[in-house]
């Protein structure tokens, strides 16, 4: 077969480079790729996935690098390869379709459109017979039936287009529908593996914020205790790294036992933040166990990311893939001989029994993950057989890394690390959170217009998307909560007036793409939060911390407004308004604020409030001046706490008894539910 040139050779995404090699004549998403389909007046076969997918890397093996494949669809088709973070706006435009198609959706996802991008055929992986099989029927009726073939396209999205209209309801997050959810929550929760739903089984991380914040609100026992339960479980499962730190994307069984192994950025940034809150939450309520377990776990996802996820240039890396050289799990699971090889007899059945690690293997062929469903009796032994652990761990092959830097979720890993730091009086990680939102403000804004990613220094050409904005304004908000300089929260002010222009309606409903973006088939809009905060959400909340942070009455009104459009998902299945929930409970609270002047005690203010749950705590410094504390002085050389809920202030306090009575005032009285 003639050599094809290498169309991908220059991306800047991973999961594109890694199909640069094959006999695919593969073209980017672009204007090039339609102007081609429509001169030669072939379908596009769309293939969207990312670097980290495993399935995806099978239909690459099976199909993309078969030359029968690549010949027949070099023949009749334009191949165009989108990766899923890069271009998410492209992936729920084709995602929407598909689920619609067949009730399902996934990765890879595969789709047939009109050299107008209509889409006609849509599904997910295919094994190469049906693949061939697709071909060869679609390629016979383009040629002898192309108007039903366009026809049928044409009413996909005009049904998408009306499903997507008919969607926008809107039912504001009152008290009583953030009381009801928690209701509805308990209903889905697994008593005896604590979590939502059965298998797969997926890190709920928006939820549990939600439940931490509705719990510091009002004193709800249930929903403190599916937090607590569901965080603990995780924890001590198989999806949690307990070698290395950090969480696997989703348990396949609905035990938390067997990870599917990739990490995620955004899984772990997220997570990250809920175990600081849940340490906040456990040192408030003297439960100690958990916090030291919330700690733990704190300190070595910290550690995961900063090790294994920081780019050169400062920012965060998107994930670890799942498989290493073809086979999933291969560099995490053990056996008991590995451990009796490395540890000797006796400590090596040690590790196993504490480690679950069987000679049946609760993996594949007698492999075992890794759990710690008991804290060990001598925790300088375990610290030691840990470290041994990890050390001839890294000898083996490792996963390969998509170091691809994305806007959102770097956004997310900035606010975690910033509160996570504040908490737990760690300065290195709010510099690392610091570093990230130089890289990201300096490289991924262009021409007064935020972009999507970078990779390697060189920023990416997709235009930034609603989640985008709203992450990173997040993040640079508790940025300036965790440092009180005023820059971060400038940039997050001009920033939140971009995406209010050019995402929003005016009436509280963003799309997922800006109203002068690319043009696409349909202009995506997400209707709720899945594995990381959909636009909406993400907005709502940056909306309601800049209001907060700034003052801002404007803000903090159209952050509440925006929330409405997720209240009736919210309230129809509140896994998946998670994040929305939990800006709903911020509202509900104010949002409350504990700004801390200068002055002597000043430390134990600052201990108290940093026991609030989704309070934001500013500190006064004598070379920062937020604007929290203009015109908030001390009070005759005492430092003064100023709680705040919106825009209305309480008078000041200087002891720690009067500032612990100031927050309880506003907090509800439920003990049970």
């Amino acid at each position: 077969m003639k050599k094809i040139a290498n169309r991908l050779a220059n991306a800047t995404s991973p999961y594109l480079l890694q199909h640069a090699d094959n006999p695919v004549d593969w073209r980017e998403w672009g204007d090039e790729a339609f102007a081609e389909a429509r001169r030669l007046n072939r379908p596009i076969f769309l293939s969207v996935g990312y670097a980290a997918c495993h399935w995806c890397h099978v239909m690459a093996h099976e199909s993309f690098e078969d030359e029968g494949v690549a010949e027949l669809l070099n023949a009749s088709y334009v191949p165009v390869k989108v990766d899923r973070e890069e271009r998410p706006d492209v992936d729920a435009v084709y995602m929407d379709a598909t689920v619609a198609m067949t009730g399902q959706g996934g990765w890879p996802m595969t789709c047939l459109l009109t050299p107008e991008g209509e889409p006609f055929w849509c599904g997910t992986y295919l094994q190469r017979p049906q693949l061939l099989q697709l071909l060869t029927a679609i390629g016979g009726a383009w040629s002898d039936q192309e108007a039903q073939v366009r026809a049928s396209g044409t009413a996909v999205v005009e049904a998408l287009t009306k499903a997507q209209s008919g969607s926008a309801q809107s039912l504001p997050l009152s008290a009583e529908l953030l009381d009801a959810a928690v209701a509805t929550l308990t209903r889905s929760y697994d008593q005896e593996h604590p979590g939502f739903g059965s298998a797969p089984k997926f890190p709920p991380s928006m939820v549990l914020e939600f439940l931490l914040r509705h719990h510091a609100r009002t004193g709800s026992s249930t929903a403190w205790r599916m937090a607590q339960e569901t965080a603990t479980a995780m924890a001590r499962g198989g999806l949690y790294d307990q070698l290395a730190g950090g969480f696997a994307r989703y348990a396949v069984d609905r035990a938390w036992v067997v990870p599917h192994f990739e990490k995620m950025l955004y899984d772990n940034a997220q997570l990250l933040r809920v175990y600081a809150h849940l340490w906040q939450a456990a040192v408030r309520d003297d439960e100690a166990d958990t916090a030291a377990l919330a700690e733990r776990v704190v300190r070595e996802t910290v550690a995961f990311l900063l090790e294994s996820l920081r780019t050169p240039e400062g920012g965060f890396a998107s994930s670890l893939d799942a498989d290493t050289e073809g086979v999933e799990g291969s560099t995490y699971v053990w056996t008991p001989a590995q451990l009796e090889e490395l540890l000797g007899q006796q400590d090596g059945r040690r590790a196993a029994t504490l480690l679950t690690v069987t000679a049946s293997g609760t993996f594949e062929h007698g492999t075992s993950t890794l759990q710690l469903l008991n804290d060990p009796d001598d925790p300088t032994w375990w610290a030691t057989t840990r470290a041994s652990l990890k050390a001839r761990r890294d000898l083996r092959p490792q996963p390969a890394l998509d170091d691809k830097v994305v806007t959102a979720w770097n956004g997310l890993t900035i606010a975690a690390l910033a509160d996570a730091g504040s908490l737990l009086d760690e300065p290195s990680w709010v510099a690392a959170a610091a570093d990230a939102a130089r890289l990201v403000l300096d490289l991924h804004f262009v021409d007064g217009r935020l972009r999507r990613s970078s990779r390697a220094g060189r920023v990416g050409a997709a235009e930034a998307v609603a989640e985008d904005y709203g992450d990173l304004i997040e993040g640079l908000v508790a940025l300036h909560a965790a440092t009180a300089d005023a820059q971060w929260l400038n940039a997050a002010g001009t920033l939140l007036e971009d995406a209010v222009a050019r995402f929003g309606d005016g009436q509280g409903i963003f799309h997922d793409t800006a109203a002068d973006a690319e043009e696409l088939v349909l202009r995506p809009r997400a209707r709720g939060d899945n594995a990381e905060p959909c636009g909406q959400s993400a907005l709502a909340s940056a909306l309601l911390a800049h209001g907060a942070a700034a003052g801002s009455a404007q803000h903090l009104e159209l952050g509440t407004q925006a929330l409405a459009p997720m209240g009736v998902i919210a309230q129809r299945d509140p896994r998946f308004a998670g994040w929305a929930l939990a800006a709903g409970e911020a509202a509900q609270a104010g949002p409350l604020q504990i700004a801390i002047s200068e002055g002597t005690g000043q430390r134990d203010l600052v201990d108290v409030a940093r026991q609030s749950v989704g309070a934001m705590v500013v500190v006064g410094s004598p070379d920062q001046a937020p604007p929290l504390l203009d015109g908030r002085p001390d009070v005759d050389g005492q430092a003064a706490a100023y709680v705040c809920r919106g825009t209305v202030c309480d008078l000041p306090v200087t002891s720690p008894a009067d500032l612990r009575e100031a927050l309880t005032r506003g907090r509800g009285s439920q003990l049970t539910d």
